[in-house]
């Protein structure tokens, strides 16, 4: 392993060495040069890295939270695999099953690994994405691996599996395990309380103050800083930051994240209109009542009506 520059590499100073892997394989992400890294959540999750700890990232949905996770290993040179929960998902996928192969021209049935057990052999940083949305069953598959020397009995081999030496775990998850309050991340579950305590580290990453979305967009939409554009990068964000306070008063069901911000920003680039690619890119998007508050930000901000 190498030793890298915190400084230089993720844009602030950290107390703890940082060491980065010096061979790259196919699981390494691809780095995003553009990707601006938040402080205290780079912090968080370079401490898994570094400390082989399990870390949470919370946070409402487009804040970056997996891509956080992915451009750290990306500078790392770390493996990383990313697991996307859903209702389909169950323990086989994870874990292994049968299945039949021909050989000699014969039938066979062979136990086919699941991610689980191939990440704990192959030094791989696992990304349990949308974890909240794990049934519970599924979930007590990783229950053992939340314990930083955590063995994982594979049953169907009768193998006990002691994870390899760069083996990391993370999650992130839109609520906290305890339901969903707000009532917009349907398929969300309660998640087992002693599950949750085993997590070493939770960060919370949210929308970032105006100063930063702004360098994002200017950063991943290079066109946002021509003459022409000078204060487009800034209105929008300005016109974010009011569907986000009217989302938390219950004014308005939806907002426009960062992920939303950026779709934006290329649909100017693709129809050349900032209003037909805000229409097209989150005011379509709102239920009929809304909409009528939606337009009037948009009109406070941009002094047109839709």
């Amino acid at each position: 392993m190498k030793k890298i520059d915190c400084k230089k590499t993720f844009g602030f100073n950290c107390d703890f060495e940082i060491l980065a892997l010096k061979e790259k394989s196919d699981y390494v992400p691809e780095i995003d040069e553009n990707y601006l890294f938040d402080p205290k959540t780079t912090l968080a999750i370079l401490a898994g890295f570094v400390f082989n700890s399990r870390v949470l990232v919370q946070g409402m949905h487009g804040t970056g939270k997996s891509t956080h996770i992915e451009q750290v290993a990306a500078r790392l040179n770390w493996p990383c695999l990313r697991i996307n929960f859903d209702s389909q998902i169950t323990r086989l996928d994870l874990v292994g099953k049968d299945v039949i192969k021909l050989k000699n021209d014969k039938q066979v049935t062979e136990f086919k690994e699941g991610i689980i057990p191939f990440a704990l052999r192959n030094n791989i940083a696992v990304i349990l994405d949308e974890y909240d949305a794990i049934k519970t069953d599924v979930s007590f598959v990783i229950h053992r691996l939340l314990e930083n020397d955590g063995k994982f009995a594979l049953l169907e081999e009768n193998e006990v599996i002691t994870p390899s030496k760069n083996f990391r775990l993370f999650a992130t998850s839109n609520t906290l395990g305890a339901g969903d309050d707000l009532g917009i991340y349907h398929g969300t579950n309660l998640i087992n309380q002693a599950q949750m305590d085993r997590w070493n580290i939770v960060s919370s990453l949210n929308y970032l103050d105006e100063e930063h979305e702004i360098a994002i967009l200017e950063k991943k939409l290079p066109f946002l800083t021509s003459k022409l554009h000078q204060n487009t990068a800034k209105l929008m964000v300005k016109m974010a930051n009011l569907t986000r306070e009217a989302f938390k008063n219950g004014d308005i069901s939806t907002l426009i994240s960062l992920r939303t911000l950026i779709s934006w920003g290329n649909n100017i680039q693709i129809f050349n209109s900032i209003k037909s690619a805000f229409v097209l890119s989150f005011y379509n998007k709102a239920i009929d009542d809304e909409k009528i508050i939606i337009a009037e930000f948009y009109q406070r901000v941009f002094g047109e009506e839709i």
